[in-house]
């Protein structure tokens, strides 16, 4: 499983923080969120068949 990339999580961070009203002192709920989506994306990938493991 490869890792998201730390400019993903920011992007993916910053849409959540945005869709979220833009609250101050967040940074790094939205962080673990994004990480979190981003990984979750990973394991639900059409290229990650139980064929291809």
């Amino acid at each position: 499983m490869t890792q998201p990339t730390e400019k993903e999580i920011e992007k993916r961070a910053y849409e959540i923080w945005e869709r979220s009203g833009k609250p101050e002192g967040r940074e790094e709920e939205f962080w673990r969120l994004a990480e979190q989506e981003l990984r979750n994306e990973d394991k639900s990938s059409p290229l990650r068949t139980p064929d291809s493991l």
